[in-house]
């Protein structure tokens, strides 16, 4: 533990009649925000009366606090505020004036001040939490107007922005505003859009159950709800594998789409059943759309959109990322991807160190654009990557044509869906419907030209001359592939839903003719189509020949929560996320490319920029438009999900 005793201090507190806060630089960027919200509240929380195992309030102080985790701690009615927390220490007894929005110690001096966002926040607390507050809130203000009363003073009034005259708006604001049956939503509004498509996936998905229960939800009111079992499919233990049946039965009792163990990541599912121009979420900080926009949220905030089809949003501003020029050959997605820190931090925009952290993406949206004719599933790269800047979301605009292809080959996977028997039918039926509607009619939302943002990032591609890799264990630390050059290589792992079959083919042909190498190889497909596809085309030999360790398509190393790297393992890795111990027991993690990583599992180490070129230039350019194909689904009339298999 990274707090020796900490139980039994925090028990000492509470019992000398002291509340606790939970007090750090950087809170809350890590995995299943529920989970660490509701064991932070068991210790720092209350009781609720009548409701055993659950607690809520508690004090969460943070210099940034990601926003997946801030709004989960904000609906388990706990009190998170964001503050320079510098001259606070354990031990400290604090007083929290919110009067005067100010932290003062015992002695009356002021160590921290702070911003009260949402201003709604003291009701949210009162309340036991934010969704309890807007249920009641509802409720009271139909239980007045039936009693011909008028509107009650109890709850805080906010004055949100309103528009100008002629009013600009960027691309989530506009995505927004339409989900909320206006132009577009202004930052600093509270509101609540539309959720369009909502996601749940499987460790998280049996707390989001426990929610629905808790909301008596009979049926899902969003238009489609998924359930995925990517995260303990390939390893499972007893209780999961009654998790598998009893929760996919769950889920479609209520209408929603409960997909199989095996068949792959929720994003990469996912993605292939959002509309354009529409919102949603999932249980996953990587919901993160490439169409459209998404806010990824805990089990709670998830299981409420599900039931009553939209979710409470106080709309964050946006920062624009700006691509210009053009990618050199061998320079790839994920090269651009790291670029975005590695430009924001020359920029003055970021900063590495936890203590003081600067982060301008924080909490915000980041939107992109300069990349039009990316295709969808290259799109998510980028959208994915704004999880690890710890933004509340991404957009990027994409040309018409390359959304209708997506889509058509989406609703051909859909129907392929329904003739396997996946349930609930009905659901994916109206799924196919609204797709076919959109593509009757294609029409894409576009950012105004007056739009405001908070920041303005350009970056040209043309200064991109070689890989740019996340070194251990920080997804902001970026740096040149010739900076860290020679770094030993135990072990390699391509996959999660950062990648798509066009990385699996590039280090096929990387791996051809090598023979049994001494790195260790992972290769997990996002999907089971990805797997079908590669198996036809011979892939998996070649995988063999080297001794690559193949699993089942699912999350797999990504989030370390079944199989692990060896302790003590230099890995280099295609996934989400390097934090700490997360892929192995003291782990060192780089975050790289599939085709950086391919080329480091012949070499044992991280190549130079010399070799590393010189390896694309014999083995993947020349080949990179056959390399580089996607599942083109409705071109594909006899495909099967799942090799040799309808």
């Amino acid at each position: 533990t990274r707090f020796p005793g900490g139980i039994d201090t925090i028990r000492q507190f509470r019992e000398e009649g002291f509340k606790v806060a939970f007090v750090a630089d950087v809170v809350g960027t890590g995995s299943s925000r529920k989970s660490a919200t509701n064991s932070l509240l068991w210790h720092i929380g209350d009781d609720i009366p009548g409701i055993p195992n659950k607690r809520r309030g508690g004090v969460v102080i943070g210099g940034l606090i990601a926003p997946i985790f801030f709004n989960t701690v904000e609906d388990s009615g706990g009190l998170p505020l964001m503050a320079d927390v510098s001259r606070l220490r354990m031990g400290d007894v604090i007083t929290i004036d919110f009067k005067r929005q100010v932290i003062e110690s015992e002695a009356g001096e002021v160590l921290a001040e702070f911003n009260l966002k949402p201003p709604t926040l003291p009701d949210e607390f009162r309340s036991g939490g934010r969704l309890y507050l807007i249920i009641g809130r509802n409720l009271t203000a139909k239980a007045r107007q039936d009693l011909n009363l008028p509107e009650t003073d109890l709850f805080t009034t906010v004055e949100w922005p309103q528009p100008k005259e002629g009013q600009g708006y960027s691309l989530a604001q506009k995505i927004v505003g339409r989900a909320c049956g206006v132009e577009g939503v202004l930052p600093g509004t509270a509101c609540e859009p539309k959720m369009t498509t909502v996601g749940s996936q499987d460790t998280t998905g049996p707390m989001t159950a426990d929610e629905l229960k808790e909301l008596a939800c009979l049926e899902f009111q969003s238009e489609l709800f998924m359930q995925s079992f990517c995260h303990t499919a390939a390893y499972p233990k007893p209780a999961d594998v009654s998790m598998h049946q009893s929760l996919a039965q769950f889920v479609i009792e209520r209408k929603g789409v409960a997909l199989r163990p095996g068949d792959g990541v929720i994003h990469s599912w996912l993605n292939r059943m959002i509309i354009p121009d529409t919102m949603g979420t999932a249980g996953d900080s990587h919901t993160r759309f490439p169409v459209g926009l998404s806010f990824p949220a805990g089990s709670g905030l998830v299981a409420f959109a599900g039931t009553l089809g939209f979710m409470p949003l106080d709309m964050p501003e946006s920062v624009l990322v700006r691509f210009r020029g053009k990618l050199r050959p061998g320079i790839t997605l994920r090269d651009v991807v790291n670029a975005i820190p590695y430009f924001a931090i020359k920029a003055g925009l970021l900063t590495v160190a936890k203590e003081g952290k600067k982060n301008v993406f924080n909490g915000r949206l980041i939107e992109m654009e300069g990349l039009p004719d990316l295709t969808v599933e290259q799109a998510f790269e980028l959208t994915d990557a704004t999880a690890e800047r710890s933004a509340a979301g991404g957009t990027i605009a994409l040309s018409k044509e390359t959304v209708a292809q997506f889509l058509r080959s989406n609703a051909a996977l859909l129907r392929k869906m329904i003739e396997a028997g996946y349930q609930d039918a009905g659901a994916l039926k109206r799924r196919i419907e609204a797709m076919e509607a959109w593509l009757a009619n294609p029409q894409l939302l576009r950012r105004d030209e007056n739009a405001k943002f908070a920041a303005v990032l350009d970056i040209n591609l043309d200064e991109i001359k070689e890989p740019i890799l996340a070194c251990p264990n920080d997804p902001d630390d970026v740096r040149l592939l010739s900076e860290v050059a020679g770094d030993k290589i135990d072990e390699i792992f391509i996959g999660s839903c950062m990648t798509n079959i066009g990385h699996f083919r590039a280090a096929g042909k990387i791996f051809e003719g090598a023979g049994y190498l001494a790195t260790r190889v992972w290769l997990t497909p996002p999907t089971k189509m990805d797997r079908a596809q590669l198996m036809k085309e011979g892939y998996y030999s070649i995988y063999a020949s080297v001794g690559a360790r193949t699993e089942i398509p699912g999350c797999s190393l990504c989030m370390g929560n079944q199989a692990r790297v060896r302790p003590g393992a230099t890995i280099i890795s295609t996934s989400t996320r390097n934090f700490d111990n997360r892929m192995g027991d003291g782990a060192q993690v780089y975050l790289g490319s599939a085709e950086v990583a391919a080329v480091a599992g012949l070499l044992g180490r991280l190549p130079t920029p010399q070799e590393y070129f010189k390896v694309m230039e014999e083995k993947v350019l020349p080949k990179k438009d056959e390399i580089y194909r996607y599942l083109q689904f409705d071109a594909l009339p006899d495909f099967t999900m799942d090799y040799l298999r309808d």
